[in-house]
């Protein structure tokens, strides 16, 4: 028993340091690409990525949002005490990066396998906390 308590730790202490950092990154100004004269004929998956992320970005608050939801998020699993609410949180965010992977960066087996991983991990920790959960969900005394 003590070795899956190790390997839950280290999931949600990892998990977390990952989308604490992740969620601070969509805080951080990143400086605009030098233009250039020259016309570049980017590969159709690029222009897809680039219209993803940069609609994202000019909502004005949905880049700002998942920031946030990586950020508490993290820290949720990073506390511990609060890890299951974190990965239940992480769950579409997780789903989302997996499938922007997948589907977005096919060129790139491994970083979609490592995305994956995300998930899967992710998924592990709700499954482990599967009784608190259904107490939560299936209670039909309401």
């Amino acid at each position: 028993m003590k070795p899956l308590k190790i390997l839950l730790i280290t999931i949600r202490l990892g998990l977390g340091l990952l989308f604490v950092y992740a969620g601070i990154q969509k805080f951080i100004p990143k400086p605009p690409p030098p233009n250039s004269d020259v016309e570049v004929t980017l590969p159709d998956h690029v222009v897809k990525i680039k219209a993803l992320i940069g609609g994202m970005k000019q909502t004005g608050y949905f880049w700002t949002m998942l920031g946030v939801a990586e950020l508490l998020a993290g820290v949720l699993l990073l506390s511990q005490v609060y890890a299951l609410l974190g990965a239940v949180l992480l769950v579409p965010v997780t789903l989302n990066i997996f499938l922007f992977h997948l589907f977005l960066k096919p060129n790139e087996p491994g970083e979609t396998a490592l995305t994956a991983l995300y998930l899967a991990a992710n998924l592990f920790l709700i499954g482990y906390a599967y009784p608190q959960l259904k107490t939560v969900f299936l209670n039909h005394k309401a």
